[in-house]
């Protein structure tokens, strides 16, 4: 019988937030195109506390989903919050539509945007606040100046990164600790592998975001060989891989279903074997596309 790889369940974030590896990515709870309400807000709703009952304790979300309303449905859901539950969000993309995400790391929309999350999440700090992208129209060392002097006003707590390269989590790091990076990231698309290592070796989270290309047949058919074996789909599998992949790797999968919710953390309970990573490793076809 091939022995099985194993993985822990839980991380510690900045060095005293344990969640479970498992978390929630609150994008999708709002409308087509990420704008607007939700199609249906019942379900939202069922689906943030689902969350809880589930045992997820890291929800994931951002100023821009909706835009605010990702952030409003949360607090309207969980307020008041469990003790333990880390609530992640996210500045620095504005919205001008359904799918259109303009960049602003300007500090004084920053400001504006980190002032609005902390009254729609009803929260006096953020756990882990996280930049968006960075912004190629602002300098670099303003938008890190921003962010150090709101975590020294104890508006933040942590601070996260996302789409970022090794040499800009360095430039950071000059400024403030950084505790966890989100990139796009999965079986199929690794270009930020060298990322993943350095935080890795940092003590920092890596949080992917895309855990799935499903425009790639041939990741699809090695990952649906192994759902076979373990009575799993697809995508089950590649959330089991990136637990399995790297310790520090945080999950955000996200759904506007209750059933969906449940199915993705149902892969939190297979356990890979040698030969599965093995064969899931090889995937590395569509690693340069996105």
């Amino acid at each position: 019988m091939a022995e099985a790889a194993t993985f822990e369940k839980t991380y510690l974030l900045g060095g005293d937030l344990k969640i479970n590896r498992m978390g929630f990515g609150a994008m999708r709870i709002t409308g087509e195109g990420i704008w607007g309400p939700p199609k249906d807000r019942e379900e939202a709703i069922r689906v943030l506390k689902r969350t809880i009952e589930l045992g997820i304790n890291f929800i994931d979300t951002a100023d821009s989903y909706g835009p605010h309303v990702s952030e409003e449905l949360i607090a309207e859901a969980l307020y008041p919050y469990p003790k333990d539950l880390v609530i992640a969000t996210k500045g620095g993309l504005t919205r001008t539509g359904p799918n259109v995400w303009p960049i602003n790391a300007d500090p004084g929309y920053l400001q504006k945007a980190l002032e609005g999350s902390l009254k729609r999440l009803k929260l006096d700090r953020i756990d882990l606040y996280q930049l968006h992208r960075v912004d190629p129209e602002v300098p670099y060392e303003q938008t890190l100046e921003f962010l150090q002097r709101v975590q020294e006003e104890g508006l933040v707590k942590h601070i996260g990164l996302s789409e970022v390269t090794v040499g800009q989590i360095k430039k950071a790091q000059e400024y403030f600790p950084v505790v966890s990076v989100q990139n796009k990231y999965s079986v199929d698309f690794r270009k930020w592998e060298e990322e993943l290592v350095y935080c890795r070796d940092q003590d920092m989270a890596f949080i992917p975001w895309n855990p799935i290309n499903a425009g790639n047949i041939g990741a699809l058919e090695k990952l649906q060989q192994v759902g076979r074996k373990h009575g799993a789909t697809a995508h089950q599998v590649a959330l089991s891989w990136l637990l399995h992949h790297a310790p520090n790797i945080l999950l955000i999968p996200g759904t506007s279903k209750v059933q969906h919710l449940e199915e993705n953390y149902e892969a939190v309970s297979i356990a890979l074997t040698d030969e599965d990573m093995q064969l899931l490793d090889s995937i590395r076809s569509d690693e340069k596309a996105g």
